[in-house]
Parts: C-alpha cells; sequence; structure tokens
C-alpha cells in the first residue's frame, strides 16, 4: 500500500475541541477521523479546526493491550500503534467482542492486529478483490488461487473508539462481516450493500506480539479454538497413515516370509483311546470320569537349534468330553513343559433349532523348545459313553509359524493413525461447534483426517 510523501515519525499535534486535550496525529494526510482517547469525542482530521464528528454520550473505557503511540518491528518493519477499536456482534442474545489495532507505516501504509480472547491475527487490507461464490451455510471464497469455508457471518458494531482512522468511523456504526477460513488464514468481507472491503487475516501467536512491541507481561492465554486457528494435527494424519500402510506392508512381507521359510517338520504322530467305564462302575455311578492308563510316547527327535513346538490333539468326542494332561520331556536334560488341554463336543436342538458348543480339535504352542530327544507323557481323564471309546490322534510339530505377534504389532501400529485421527477431527469439530456455518462440518473433519 503506498503512502503519501511525508518524514517517517511526523507527528502534529492538536487540542480537542470538546475537552482540550492534547492529540497527537501521527497518520498525517491518511487519517480521516480521529477519536480523543480523554472525552471519546470522534473527530474529522481533516478539518483544520477538527469538526466534531460525535459526541460521546457517556465515557466508555476499554484499556487496550498495546498501547496507542507503541512502535515495534513487526513483519519487518517499523509500525505504530494510531488507532484503537471494540467491535461487538450478538449471537442468540449475547455479545462476543474483539478489539482491532490499527499500525501505521509512512512507508508501507496499515495493517491491524486483532485479538479475540487471546487469539491474534496480523490483517492487510486487499486491493484485489476475491471470488465468493455459493450461497447459504455452502459459501465459499478464493483468493491467491487457495479456496476459503464461510465460517461466520454477523452484524458488527462498533462499540469503542480511540486514536486515528483513514476512514470516517464512529461508535455505533454497523456493517456486516463474514469471514472465510482455511487455517491459518481468514479471508473477511465487510461492508454495506453499496461498498464492500476484503482483507486477509493471518493467526499469530501472542508471544510474538509481545515480542515485537516489547510489551510488558504476557499475553492473555487463548480461550478455546479459533476460526482459523491452525490445527495442531494439520498435515500429521496423512502422514501417520502413510507410515502405518508402510510398516503394515512390511510387516505382511515378514509374515509372508515366515510363512514361507517355516519348517512345518512332522515329528510325532500317534492315535490312542481311552476306553468307556465297565458296567459295573457304570451301575455304580451314572456319570462316573474314566482316569485312563498313563502313556508315553515313543522317542521323536525335535530339530534345530530352538523354536516353537505345536501339539495337537483331534478326538472323536459326541456328547461328551475328555481332559488331557501332557508333559514334554527332553530326554536328554530332564526339562519338562507340563500342560493341560480339554476337548468336549455337545449337540442337539430345542425350540430355537439345532444347536452345538465345543471342538473335537486343540491346539497349543510351545516354545522356545531346544532341539533334541523328547517323549510325550499323556495322562487322558474322560467321561466316554458306553460301547464307545474316545479315540484321539496326537501331532507333535515343530517349527509352526504364527499369525498373532504380528497382529499385535500391526494393533500397536494402529494406535497412533487412529487416535491422531481422533483428535485432528475432535478439534475441527470444535472449531466449526462456533460456525453459523455447521453444515460443512462433515466435509470439513474429512478433509482435515485426509490431510
Amino acid at each position: 500500500m503506498a503512502a503519501p510523501a511525508v518524514s517517517a515519525g511526523a507527528v502534529r499535534a492538536v487540542s480537542c475541541p470538546s475537552c482540550g486535550a492534547a492529540i497527537e496525529l501521527r497518520g498525517l494526510a491518511w487519517t480521516q477521523s480521529v477519536a480523543c482517547g480523554h472525552c471519546g469525542a470522534v473527530l474529522d482530521a481533516r478539518d483544520p479546526n477538527l469538526r466534531i464528528l460525535q459526541r460521546a454520550h457517556e465515557r466508555m473505557t476499554v484499556e487496550p493491550l498495546i498501547p496507542l503511540g507503541t512502535r515495534g518491528e513487526w513483519r519487518g518493519a517499523p509500525y505504530e500503534v494510531i488507532g484503537f477499536q471494540q467491535r461487538t456482534i450478538s449471537v442468540d442474545g449475547d455479545d462476543y467482542s474483539w478489539r482491532e489495532y490499527l499500525l501505521f507505516n509512512p512507508y508501507r501504509g496499515f495493517r491491524y492486529l486483532t485479538e479475540y480472547d487471546g487469539h491474534w491475527n496480523d490483517v492487510v487490507p486487499l486491493l484485489g478483490i476475491p471470488l465468493a461464490y455459493g450461497t447459504g451455510a455452502r459459501s465459499s471464497a478464493s483468493y491467491g488461487g487457495q479456496s476459503f469455508r464461510l465460517f461466520q457471518t454477523a452484524r458488527a458494531r462498533t462499540t469503542f473508539i480511540a486514536g486515528e482512522f483513514p476512514w470516517q468511523v464512529r461508535a455505533g456504526d454497523s456493517e456486516e462481516v463474514r469471514d472465510y477460513v482455511a487455517p491459518p488464514r481468514v479471508l473477511s468481507a465487510e461492508g454495506t450493500q453499496h461498498e464492500t472491503t476484503w482483507s486477509l487475516g493471518s493467526y499469530v501467536d501472542g508471544p510474538a506480539v509481545w515480542k515485537a512491541f516489547a510489551l510488558p507481561g504476557r499475553p492473555p492465554q487463548p480461550l478455546g479454538i479459533y476460526a482459523n486457528q491452525p490445527s495442531p494435527y494439520a498435515g500429521g494424519v496423512g502422514s501417520w497413515w502413510r507410515t502405518f500402510g508402510l510398516l503394515a506392508l512390511l510387516c505382511l512381507v515378514g509374515l509372508l516370509g515366515r510363512a514361507l521359510t517355516a519348517r512345518r517338520a512332522r515329528v510325532y504322530e500317534g492315535r490312542y483311546e481311552l476306553a468307556p467305564p465297565s458296567t459295573f462302575a457304570r451301575a455304580v455311578n451314572a456319570d462316573s470320569t474314566v482316569t485312563g492308563t498313563p502313556l508315553v510316547t515313543p522317542r521323536f527327535t525335535i530339530p534345530g537349534a530352538t523354536g516353537n513346538v505345536v501339539v495337537e490333539t483331534d478326538a472323536d468326542v459326541s456328547q461328551e468330553w475328555m481332559y488331557l494332561q501332557y508333559t514334554l520331556v527332553d530326554e536328554t536334560t530332564g526339562q519338562a513343559w507340563p500342560f493341560g488341554r480339554e476337548v468336549a463336543y455337545y449337540s442337539g436342538s430345542d425350540a430355537d433349532g439345532t444347536w452345538s458348543e465345543g471342538r473335537r480339535r486343540d491346539r497349543v504352542t510351545l516354545g522356545p523348545v531346544p532341539g533334541g530327544q523328547y517323549v510325550l507323557r499323556v495322562e487322558p481323564i474322560g467321561q466316554p459313553r458306553p460301547g464307545h471309546p474316545i479315540t484321539y490322534t496326537l501331532r507333535v510339530t515343530r517349527d509352526v509359524p504364527r499369525v498373532w505377534p504380528f497382529a499385535v504389532v500391526l494393533l500397536a501400529l494402529l494406535v497412533p493413525p487412529v487416535v491422531g485421527t481422533y483428535r485432528a477431527a475432535s478439534f475441527e469439530t470444535r472449531r466449526w461447534a462456533e460456525s453459523d456455518a455447521g453444515s460443512k462440518l462433515a466435509s470439513v473433519i474429512q478433509d482435515a483426517t485426509d490431510t
């Protein structure tokens, strides 16, 4: 923005015709109106006699966070705060106010700092006109090749002014304001039916403002989530999912490699049976349990240095059960691996139809088991039906690939992208809960989690 040819730091001192207080004009030829900081009267800065445009009906004091006359280095150039106004909108009977600070540099012109609930924006007026399209909650605008979504439409009124302004400003002025967001930027249109001005804002942190203008203390803590506040998850969710996809692919390759290289060596298979109780025992106790004679399998060799061993039990149980107490014994070292397994199967029918429960086949994985000479001790217990011994087959297999370790790894890898997606969606939900264009919420959340 061009500025008139004036000396840097030039100041014109005048007196307020309403209260006589001293007023310093820093914007010079740019300034059209000035609000007296003492009595609140609004004066015509272009009139040599400072004609009073508006008298203060009552003294209203709003203390700016950045005092008028404060100078600082902002966006690579020195600026001075020469104007301050508070603007207010009403939503469902509640008032919400934000503050605007007018910054001036005689060579770069004007720009603004706005603050609402501790959230700050650096705002510059636009000379070009953005393209607005759509209607209602589906309205959007584009500027500089970037698309902005309508966030809010409201009527803003000026509730307090102090300092100089490059337009005729009065307390009570009212304009329609439309904000379009593409975090961290906000595109704003404000005006009347006859004239609309556009500005572009960028979200800035309060500490950056405090440092630039050497302000004492600390900036106010931001409350809630602001319209164009950048999401801490922006760009991260998509990266997390891409990383998960890559690691999941590596896991699948590892699982495939394990499946292809596993030995699956059957080192023993034997068939046995558990005889039913005698007729006398059945007569004495109809539900008598049979404890079979303990048996020991022939010796078998488990190859390899170390690895897992799978023991399978396949029994022809029907309306009965059987429990087997196993012990895998290393004949060389005497080391033992005791474990118990049960097989049972029952079926029938009732008013709801046929049913079944239990299983005839069991499988257990032991490991790590070193290679060597082994036997398997078996102690069977069960309730075979009269005249129907339970026949069961034992199988011992070396080095069988297991899927669950890979599944656990995949679930662990899934946690960061799932949590990140939830948090990103939650952040956008909280942002758009403050919008009057809520019908866009679903698509905005989708965009946030796709990035």
